[in-house]
C-alpha cells in the first residue's frame, strides 16, 4: 500500500491526522502532552517542533531574524518560514502564543523613571 501524502486542500481532513488531534487534545497536563509527543515523534522533530515555537514567539516580540538566530542556533531559513505562518498561516502560532502571553505573570521594568 503506498504512503499517503497530505496537500494543503487535503490535511484537515484526513482522518489519521484527525484523530492526533484529538489524541493531542485529549491530553489534561502538560505531562501527558510530552508524554504522547515522546512516543510518536523522535527526539530530533521533538527538538524542531520546541525551536519553532521559540522562534514564533521571538518573532512575535518584534526580534529581528539576526537576534533570533544567535539565540536559538535556528537557520533564517527556520526562521523565514515560521515567519510566513505567523503572517500567512492557520493561526496556530498566534493562538498559542496568546495564550501562553495571558498566563504569564507581568514582568516588572527595572529602569526607573526619573522625570
Amino acid at each position: 500500500m503506498p504512503a499517503k501524502a497530505f496537500s494543503e486542500r487535503t490535511w484537515r481532513k484526513d482522518p489519521d491526522f484527525r484523530a492526533l488531534c484529538r489524541a493531542l487534545a485529549s491530553c489534561r497536563t502538560p505531562q501527558s502532552v510530552a508524554d504522547l509527543l515522546r512516543d510518536i515523534g523522535t527526539l530530533t522533530e521533538l527538538y524542531a517542533w520546541s525551536e519553532r515555537l521559540k522562534v514564533a514567539r521571538l518573532l512575535m516580540e518584534k526580534r529581528t531574524y539576526r537576534e533570533i538566530a544567535a539565540i536559538t542556533g535556528a537557520s533564517t531559513t527556520t526562521i523565514t518560514r515560521v515567519a510566513r505562518f505567523l503572517k500567512d498561516g492557520e493561526g496556530g502560532y498566534r493562538r498559542v502564543l496568546s495564550e501562553y502571553y495571558k498566563r504569564q505573570p507581568k514582568r516588572r521594568s527595572t529602569c526607573s523613571r526619573t522625570d
